[in-house]
């Protein structure tokens, strides 16, 4: 089974220059055999002004960015959960963050809607966010099938529910992408203690594609994308600066650890 990646980003406000950043990245996945790369949150625009993300917003199955990622997807013979785009709602001012997932054809045969929307003030810092004000929250899970058997997407600040992924879960979840952008406060707290969380309450893989370094706006992320195993194992840390880090993938791995420490068997009738 070909390898997971996880690409780690340091994303402006130049579309064109993300992109062919975002393609260069990609093509070392390949090359490392990579058959799934995770792409960050906002990989192809994080422009200092709301207005240039509302410009940005593309409808829902055409648009420049949507066809990056097909073309890609198809060039290099991958899957690619696209990190997440802006997408046209019923409001244009607030359009969804949406992570679309492709398959090695260059078909889309997913779309995840970012459902939990980054409203807050950091402890101890000045950084206060209101991420509802530009964006519209989706509404559903996605799970989809996969060579490396089902396949979820949440992102960033959803990690903070595990609610949204005991949901991925009860049909059936081996691995989950989580493109991001954390803050460099709450990554320091929280980011590694999230993902093994959600890797070890569901025995599956992680493949979380952050953001790094410092973007306009005096924005700064966390960096330090990661792989990790069902066991809540690390497999891989990007740490900073941006780059693309891979990890094997173990289906009688997964398989053997549920079979012998059946913990997805024995929730009850309160946890369904």
């Amino acid at each position: 089974m070909s390898a997971l990646a996880a690409v780690q980003m340091n994303s402006g406000g130049d579309l064109a220059a993300n992109l062919d950043r975002a393609s260069t990245l990609l093509q070392s996945a390949a090359s490392a055999g990579a058959g799934l790369a995770v792409l960050p949150e906002n990989f192809a625009c994080m422009p200092e002004k709301l207005a240039g993300r509302r410009a940005a917003a593309e409808a829902d199955g055409s648009g420049p960015v949507q066809e990056f990622i097909s073309s890609e997807a198809k060039r290099l013979r991958l899957w690619i959960v696209g990190g997440t785009i802006p997408v046209r709602s019923a409001d244009p001012d607030r359009p969804f963050s949406s992570s679309y997932v492709f398959d090695h054809d260059g078909n889309c045969v997913g779309r995840y809607d970012k459902a939990h929307l980054f409203d807050v003030k950091i402890p101890d810092s000045d950084e206060a966010y209101q991420e509802s004000m530009f964006t519209q929250a989706g509404t559903a899970a996605l799970v989809v099938e996969s060579p490396w058997g089902r396949l979820g997407v949440a992102v960033c600040y959803d990690l903070r529910f595990p609610e949204l992924f005991r949901q991925m879960s009860s049909t059936g979840l081996d691995v989950v992408a989580v493109p991001s952008a954390f803050t460099v406060p709450t990554g320091q707290a929280h980011w590694e203690t999230l993902l093994r969380a959600r890797a070890v309450e569901n025995l599956c893989y992680v493949v979380a594609a952050a953001q790094t370094g410092c973007h306009p706006g005096e924005r700064e992320t966390y960096g330090h994308s990661m792989i990790i195993g069902p066991w809540g194992q690390i497999f891989s840390d990007a740490g900073i600066g941006d780059g693309v880090i891979t990890a094997g993938f173990d289906r009688a791995e997964v398989d053997e650890l549920r079979h012998r420490f059946p913990a997805l068997a024995h929730r009850s009738d309160l946890e369904r």
